[in-house]
C-alpha cells in the first residue's frame, strides 16, 4: 500500500482521486513543487516503488493531497490510490507510492499527482521477463517459410559487387553488391536488392556482421550512410532490403555506387498486400535478409561459424527473422526496441502500431484473420526457431514499438539465461539506449573470441 511518513492517514483506493486541501493558513501553493526521480529504473517485482519528491518553500508545513492512478498499457484502469502526506516548513520529503494489490506481469502507466497538478506520467513494467504471449503460429508455419526459401534457392542471386575507392582502404574495401532476391508474387520477376559490404583483405577467415535497418523514413532525396573501410576484424554486410534505403533513391542522390534511378512502388511497405501471406511487403524482406546471408556465405574471407546481426526496430525485426530463418546459424543477435512482435498484444491499443492494424489496408478482415495472417510473420514465433544469444532492449516510454511487444520476442527465445541480456531505457522512447553499442560491441567481440 501506499506509505508516508509518520501523522498520515492510510491509502484510499477508489475511481478518482479525492483531495485534501492544504490546512495551514498563509500558504502558498505556488511554492510546492513536485518531481518523480526514476528509481530501479522503473523494473519492479510484484508492486511499483515510485518515489515522488514533494518540496515544500513556505515557512510553514504543508498538508498535500498525493494520488497516483494507475492503468495497463492498453489504458484499462486498474486502481486510483489517493493520500494526504505533511511536507515540513522549507523542507521536502520523498513519498513512497506504490498499489494496494500485486500486480501481474505487465507494462502499466502511473500518472502521479500532488494537489490535482501533475508530477510526472509515465510507463513501469512489472515482472517483465514473465510476460507470456504464447506463440499462435499456425499449423503450416513451417512450411510457409521452407517454401519460400526454396522459392529464394530458385532465383540466380546474380550478384554484381562494385568498388568504392573513396570508401576503401588497405586492410577493407567497400563494395556496393547488387543482387537478387524473391519476386513480390510468386509468378512475378525476382526483386533487385543492394546493400554495402566491407571485406578484409588480409585473406583470413573473419567473423560476420549483418546490420539491418529501421523504417525509411528520411524520404528518397536522403543520402544512406555508407560504411568505411576502417576495421579490418569483421566482415559486414549493410543490407537495403527492397524498396528502401538504397532501393529507393534516384542516382543524383549521390549514394556510393549507385548509378541507377531507385524508386519504391510499396507505399508505406506495412500496408503493401497486407493480408496475402504469399505477397505481403514482409515475406519479400524476410527473404531478402536470408539472401544477404547466402551472399556473405559465398565470400572466402567469410567465417560464417561466426555469425552476427544487429538492427533497431524494423531492423530489429529482420535480425530475429535472419536469425530464425537462415540457412547458417547466427551466434549472436543484438536487436533494439524491435518491430513487429506480438501482434495479438498491440492489436489491444498499445502503440503506434494498433493504429497500423486499424487502417484502410485491411479492408474487411476480421480481428481474428488479421492476426492469423500477421502470425507468420509476428517476431515472437519466429523467436521459438532462434537458438542463440540475444541482446534485446525497450524503451519504456515508446509508443511506436510499445515495449510489451519488445519483451515478448525476448521471452521466446529458449536458451540458457546467462546467454540473454536485456536492456531497459526508463525514460526512453522510440531510441537508443544510451549504452547500446558498447553492450552489442562486448558482445560480438566476447563470442568471437570465444570460438577462436
Amino acid at each position: 500500500m501506499l506509505c508516508a511518513c509518520g501523522g498520515c492517514k492510510g491509502p484510499v483506493s477508489q475511481d478518482e482521486p479525492q483531495q485534501e486541501q492544504p490546512v495551514t493558513e498563509q500558504v502558498d501553493l505556488s511554492l510546492i513543487k513536485q518531481s518523480v526521480p526514476v528509481t530501479d529504473d522503473w523494473v519492479w517485482s510484484g508492486k511499483p516503488d515510485i518515489t515522488i519528491h514533494i518540496e515544500n518553500g513556505n515557512a510553514v508545513a504543508v498538508k498535500v493531497g498525493v494520488s497516483v492512478r494507475y492503468a495497463k498499457d492498453n489504458k484499462e484502469k486498474v486502481e486510483t490510490v489517493t493520500d494526504s502526506v505533511e511536507v515540513p516548513a522549507n523542507g521536502a520529503i520523498d513519498y513512497k507510492a506504490t498499489t494496494t494489490t500485486m500486480l501481474n506481469p505487465g507494462v502499466y502507466r502511473a500518472g502521479c499527482y500532488v494537489n490535482n497538478k501533475v508530477a510526472r506520467n509515465f510507463n513501469f513494467a512489472i515482472d517483465p521477463f514473465s510476460i507470456k504471449s504464447e506463440p499462435d503460429k499456425q499449423p503450416d508455419f513451417d512450411e510457409f517459410w521452407q517454401n519460400a526459401k526454396e522459392q529464394l534457392a530458385g532465383v540466380e542471386m546474380n550478384a554484381t559487387l562494385t568498388e568504392l575507392p573513396e570508401k576503401s582502404s588497405t586492410i577493407r574495401k567497400v563494395y556496393l553488391v547488387e543482387m537478387y532476391s524473391v519476386p513480390d508474387d510468386p509468378s512475378g520477376e525476382p526483386v533487385k536488392i543492394r546493400g554495402y559490404y566491407c571485406e578484409p583483405q588480409d585473406g583470413q577467415k573473419h567473423p560476420v556482421i549483418m546490420h539491418y535497418y529501421g523504417y525509411d523514413t528520411q524520404g528518397s532525396t536522403a543520402k544512406c550512410e555508407c560504411p568505411s573501410g576502417g576495421s579490418s576484424k569483421y566482415a559486414e554486410f549493410y543490407l537495403s532490403h527492397r524498396g528502401q534505403y538504397l532501393n529507393n533513391r534516384p542516382a543524383s542522390t549521390g549514394n556510393p555506387g549507385v548509378t541507377e534511378d531507385c524508386v519504391s512502388y510499396y507505399g508505406d511497405w506495412f500496408s503493401y498486400n497486407f493480408g496475402n501471406r504469399d505477397t505481403w511487403y514482409y515475406r519479400g524482406a524476410y527473404m531478402d535478409v536470408v539472401q544477404s546471408v547466402r551472399f556473405m556465405a559465398t565470400r572466402e574471407t567469410s567465417d560464417m561459424t561466426k555469425l552476427f546481426g544487429e538492427g533497431s526496430s524494423q531492423g530489429g525485426a529482420l535480425t530475429y527473422a535472419a536469425a530464425a530463418l537462415s540457412d547458417y546459424p547466427f551466434s549472436a543477435i543484438a536487436c533494439n526496441v524491435a518491430f513487429l512482435g506480438d501482434f495479438a498484444d498491440a492489436m489491444d491499443g498499445i502503440g503506434g502500431l494498433a493504429m497500423e492494424l486499424t487502417k484502410g489496408a485491411r479492408g474487411s478482415m476480421s480481428n481474428e484473420e488479421v492476426l492469423k495472417f500477421l502470425s507468420y510473420f509476428d517476431t515472437k514465433n519466429l523467436a521459438t526457431h532462434i537458438s542463440c544469444a540475444v541482446l534485446a532492449s525497450s524503451g519504456l516510454q515508446d509508443d511506436v514499438c510499445p515495449p510489451r511487444t519488445n519483451i515478448v520476442p525476448f521471452n521466446n527465445i529458449a536458451v540458457a539465461e546467462a546467454d540473454k541480456e536485456y536492456v531497459f531505457g526508463p525514460e526512453m522512447g522510440h531510441d537508443y539506449p544510451k549504452n547500446w553499442n558498447s553492450k552489442m560491441w562486448e558482445l560480438f567481440n566476447k563470442l568471437n573470441q570465444k570460438y577462436e
